[in-house]
């Protein structure tokens, strides 16, 4: 089963501190959100008071249309899986993933069954006689998933699940994450301070910043059509333009006020907004593309980051002649 999340008005204060103001959200029953944003942004106080760990100064929050207020965390239809796995040491990986099962007094040869189909599941499979230590992080990562997923909840909480593994293991799990949601069909709220790695798990982002949410979208909308500055800002490199009067520091833009918000990725050769001629300040080789920043050189005082193709030779001091593919003005 699975149970959309609704979150309505609620904010949580502790003595004269706002961690959350006001948050409204709905997420859909088997959906995948991700709770984005920096520390203190109040994305994992947000995650507890779903959980269940702490419950709202205000507002309501709705389970399955279920109002979720004096429920404890034991009867709420949610799993959680921290960042530190909290496995049993002295239990094999059945006996971890078993243990959700055992509580809820499910019979021994049930939940031996249950717990090995998940442990196959995150491709674990025939290793249910192991001990924890015995694995590496990603796999006691796993083991903790199978563990969450086997009591079947309606909604599964992942509270900085990827934080503590390496880069290359941390893209390979958020691959598997991604596929095993889409094979159970259950609703995931993740939360995480990693853009990259919001991007590519979630059906749709919610990006928080001080107890607020700042947008909440698909990740092609919220990172090419952010809603706001700190949204444009926050979710990967962005130069930010002063226009006045339909003017920008390099010359005419076809809008009258606000910041121009440029990728640098979108900046290229062509574009149907020109920049002109630029001269390179600095440029390194980042493997997937050439970084560059340069000065245009009708606005001396402008700096501007560039993302050029790696077969680009860059050298400093050479003369580009830029535009921009696509941008984003926003109001402050």
């Amino acid at each position: 089963m699975t149970a959309g999340v609704s979150i309505q008005a609620v904010s949580q204060r502790y003595g004269t501190a706002t961690a959350l103001d006001a948050v409204s959200l709905e997420i859909a029953a088997g959906e995948f959100v991700v709770l984005l944003g920096p520390s203190g942004c109040g994305k994992t106080t947000l995650l507890n008071i779903i959980g269940g760990f702490a419950e709202p100064t205000k507002g309501h929050v709705l389970i399955g249309g279920r109002d979720m207020a004096g429920v404890a965390p034991k009867d709420r239809p949610t799993t959680t899986v921290f960042q530190d796995y909290a496995l049993f040491p002295h239990m094999s990986l059945r006996d971890n993933v078993a243990f959700g099962l055992r509580m809820r007094g499910v019979d021994r040869t049930r939940r031996a069954a249950k717990a090995d189909a998940m442990l196959a599941l995150v491709g674990l499979e025939g290793r249910g006689d192991r001990r924890p230590h015995e694995l590496s992080g990603g796999q006691r990562q796993r083991v903790a998933l199978a563990r969450a997923l086997a009591v079947e909840p309606e909604v599964l909480l992942l509270d900085e699940p990827l934080g503590a593994l390496d880069l290359k293991l941390r893209r390979q799990m958020q691959e598997e994450l991604k596929a095993i949601q889409r094979r159970v069909g259950t609703t995931f709220v993740h939360v995480t301070h990693d853009q990259e790695e919001a991007m590519a798990i979630a059906d749709r982002i919610v990006v928080m910043n001080a107890g607020r949410v700042e947008d909440f979208g698909p990740p092609r909308q919220v990172y090419l059509h952010p809603a706001t500055l700190f949204t444009a800002s926050f979710m990967g490199e962005v130069n930010r333009i002063p226009i006045s009067g339909g003017r920008a520091p390099f010359g005419p833009v076809p809008v009258p006020d606000g910041t121009l918000c440029l990728r640098p990725e979108a900046i290229s050769a062509t574009g149907p907004l020109r920049i002109g001629p630029c001269r390179v300040a600095d440029a390194a080789f980042f493997g997937t593309h050439v970084q560059a920043h340069v000065v245009p050189l009708s606005a001396p005082d402008l700096r501007l980051a560039v993302h050029l193709p790696q077969s680009a030779a860059v050298e400093v001091g050479a003369v580009l002649d830029l535009g921009a593919e696509t941008f984003v003005v926003l109001q402050a």
